[in-house]
Parts: structure tokens; C-alpha cells; sequence
């Protein structure tokens, strides 16, 4: 059995804690980025505050700012910019998806319907992007903005590869890189930029961003066929009920027999039922596909902790070492 974590003591709390009077301070100036004199507007923004995740983006912003130098406005800035675009993401993702419940509360569609929803979420978006524009931050608009058209790319090309069925490791790495790594590495980049012009240190920010992204979305894959805490521990298979091959079930893929390989792209293609998915993740378990994905996983995390090699030693760049642990351990 491979040993996903590196530290037993990887938590959020703990990766917070050189940051922590920064997060407090956060929380208003992120509301009052979302003010606007539409009385639904506000109402709205006040809703989406009590959503509050765990608000990760936020934490890599400040602690790869304080990794890299003192932080200050700019920084504050930062942060709100990426907190405001994944807001702005996940209420359209809750309409593409129709979903009812976001963090424990009705969504926003489910509230206020689609329409609204929609046109929410392009507020947010515009208000993001003036932030940015008002204080001259154009670095981070750059960033968001490839970040964005990543995210985009990265999720029409699995919808496209998903009608198709046919995709290989590399395509799925360009898919989750974009969709998952490109919003992190933006977060680390806009953090050091926020604070350092240190073109190499804002390079090696981005990097591990991505790296870290890559095992993020790995191990979040990974969950799908090993069980999440949150459901007693037994595997979903949402993936493979939403038609989404990933990593798992690509390796095995690749390496079962032709006739097994046939026999899941079948089920998925036909809509997999519950007894069906058993088949699928007993499959992707004997072709080795969960070891396999532990180890990519891993090597992207060691790509990771590489990356702040050389950034001077501080509780920040312990935190963000504490963090890639955090990612590994997960089960929820």
C-alpha cells in the first residue's frame, strides 16, 4: 500500500496559521469588493459570504506572497480577484450542472433561478477585472485571464472527449492542468508578483502551482474509485456515471485485456448503472490503475516541494510545503 502523505499533521488549520490575521482582513475586503447599490446585488453577495468555503485560493495568494516578500494592498488585491473568479465559476458551473446545493446551502440558481444566477456571475467577473484595472494590476490581469481562457479550453475539451470516449493520459493531463492547475498557478504566481519582481521566484511560484494543481486533481480522481470520507468511505463513481474518463480508469485501459477495455467503455458509453460501476472499479483495480495514478500523483507533488527549493526557509514556505501534504492526505 502506498503511504500518501509525507506528515500526519497536514491540515488546513495548521497551513493557515502564518496567515492567519491576513484571512481575517480578507473577509472584509472581499465582501466589500461584492458591494454594489442594486439591493439584489448586495443580497446576493451577503448569501455567497455565508457559502464560505475553505477558502484555499485565498491561502495560496497570501502565503505564497509571504513566501516571497512583505505583503501588502496589492496582495489583498490578489487574493480578492481570485476568490471573486472561482465564486464567479462555480455559481455558473451550478447552472451548467443544475445543481441544487453548493457548500451546504441552496445554490444560487436554486434560490433566484438561472437568469440571475448567470448575470451574478458576470457581475462578479466585471468586478474582479476593474479591481484589477483601477490599481493598475495588470500582471493579474494577464494571469486571470489565461487562467480563464484555460479553465474554459480545459472543460469544452473533456465534454468533447467524454461525447467521444477516446482519451489517452496525455490528453487527460492537458484537460485537468487547464481545469484545475491553471486557477492554482495563478494564485501562487499573483501571490509572489504581489510582492517580489523577482522574475525567477514568480517562475518558480508558478510552477509549483501547477505541480501542486496536477496532484490536486490527480488525488481528487483518485477519491471516485477509493471512497470519500464524507460518504463512509465508498467509492461513487460520478466520473464514470458522467461519462468521465480519468486517470484510473485510462491506465487500466491501456493495459487490460481488449476485451475487458470494451466491455467498461460499453457500460459507461450505455450509462452505468450502479452494480456496472462495481465492475468498472474492480476492473481499473486489477489493471493497477489506482497505484498508478497514487504514484503520478506523487511525482507532481515532488515536482512541487522541488520548486520551493531554493526559496528562503520561513513558516510560510513550511506551510506551502504543509499544503502539498494536505493535497495528498485528502479524502474528501
Amino acid at each position: 500500500m502506498v503511504n500518501l502523505t509525507r506528515r500526519s499533521t497536514a491540515s488546513l488549520d495548521n497551513i493557515k496559521q502564518p496567515i492567519e490575521a491576513e484571512l481575517k482582513d480578507f473577509g472584509t475586503f472581499f465582501r466589500d469588493a461584492m458591494r454594489s447599490r442594486v439591493g439584489l446585488i448586495d443580497l446576493i453577495a451577503r448569501y455567497i459570504v455565508r457559502q464560505k468555503g475553505k477558502r484555499v485560493r485565498p491561502i495560496l495568494v497570501f502565503l505564497s506572497a509571504k513566501a516571497c516578500g512583505e505583503v501588502n494592498d496589492s496582495t489583498f488585491r490578489a487574493a480578492t480577484l481570485v476568490e471573486i473568479l472561482h465564486t464567479a465559476t462555480l455559481i455558473h458551473d451550478d447552472v451548467v450542472d443544475d445543481a441544487d446545493t453548493r457548500r451546504g446551502l441552496a445554490s444560487i440558481n436554486a434560490v433566484w433561478k438561472n437568469k440571475v444566477a448567470v448575470l451574478m456571475g458576470d457581475y462578479l467577473l466585471s468586478r474582479g477585472l476593474l479591481l484589477s484595472l483601477d490599481n493598475n494590476d495588470y500582471t493579474y490581469l494577464r494571469c486571470t485571464s489565461n487562467a480563464v481562457k484555460r479553465m474554459s479550453e480545459g472543460e469544452l475539451l473533456q465534454i468533447q472527449k467524454s461525447r467521444q470516449l477516446n482519451i489517452d493520459e496525455e490528453t487527460y493531463l492537458k484537460i485537468i492542468s487547464d481545469k484545475t492547475a491553471s486557477l492554482l498557478s495563478t494564485c501562487t504566481e499573483i501571490g509572489a508578483a504581489s510582492t517580489t519582481q523577482d522574475a525567477g521566484r514568480r517562475q518558480q511560484m508558478r510552477d509549483f502551482g501547477e505541480h501542486v494543481g496536477m496532484a490536486f486533481q490527480i488525488r481528487d480522481d483518485l477519491l471516485d474509485y477509493l471512497g470519500r470520507r464524507s460518504i463512509i468511505g465508498k467509492p461513487t463513481g460520478t466520473d464514470l456515471k458522467e461519462k468521465k474518463l480519468t486517470l484510473p480508469l485510462i491506465h487500466a485501459l491501456s493495459k487490460g485485456p481488449r476485451s475487458d477495455a470494451k466491455q467498461a467503455i460499453r457500460i459507461i458509453k450505455n450509462g452505468a448503472k450502479q452494480k456496472d460501476v462495481r465492475w468498472v472499479i474492480d476492473f481499473v483495480k486489477s489493471m493497477g490503475g489506482i497505484e498508478y495514478s497514487i504514484e503520478r500523483a506523487m511525482q507532481f507533488s515532488d515536482r512541487a516541494r522541488a520548486d520551493l527549493a531554493t526559496i528562503p526557509d520561513s513558516d510560510s514556505k513550511e506551510a506551502l510545503l504543509e499544503f502539498v501534504d494536505f493535497v495528498m492526505a485528502r479524502e474528501s
